[in-house]
């Protein structure tokens, strides 16, 4: 089927199958090889921190953190930053403090509001595992590419974060 040119800035419109823009066997290749790097980069560096007994979404929550004034962030903010339900960040933070890394603090003037706040161990932890993951990144993904090519995917791929930050929220 040929593609279509169609504007879908904010939602693709529904359209019968016949006028569906189909992926030509070019972009076919390349969405399928940006899914596949995605999913084997994850894997790869979840299992790298294994030994350190973090998940991939405890780091990103360390790292967040460790870069936040005063290493605390709002519970909503930091759900935001990671992209994770309140819900399914409410249990991250819960076993994430059973761990010693990260306590809760009510927000002052704010009785619903919480913070999320990086305790010494978990400012620890981050010191001591920001190198090997970085070691990691950069032998799975980084060296991977000519600096050429790394300023070619970040233009590529900017405007597509910026469009889905754009969406988030939006129903």
């Amino acid at each position: 089927m040929d593609a279509h040119t169609i504007d879908t800035a904010d939602n693709p419109p529904s359209l019968p199958e016949e006028e569906t823009p189909w992926l030509t066997a070019r972009e076919q290749r390349m969405w399928r090889a940006h899914l596949e790097v995605a999913k084997l980069l994850e894997y790869q560096l979840s299992r790298e921190l294994q030994p350190h007994n973090l998940a991939i979404n405890d780091y990103e929550i360390l790292v967040v953190l460790s870069e936040a004034p005063d290493h605390r962030m709002r519970m909503t903010d930091l759900a935001t930053a990671t992209l994770q339900s309140k819900s399914r960040l409410s249990h991250q933070i819960t076993r994430m403090e059973n761990a010693g890394l990260v306590l809760r603090q009510e927000c002052p003037g704010d009785r619903r509001g919480l913070y999320a706040h990086l305790t010494e161990q978990g400012w620890a932890t981050m010191q001591r595992v920001a190198p090997d993951h970085v070691r990691s990144v950069r032998a799975h993904f980084i060296d991977r590419f000519t600096p050429e090519q790394l300023d070619a995917m970040y233009e590529a791929l900017a405007p597509v974060a910026e469009h889905l930050r754009g969406l988030r929220g939006r129903s």
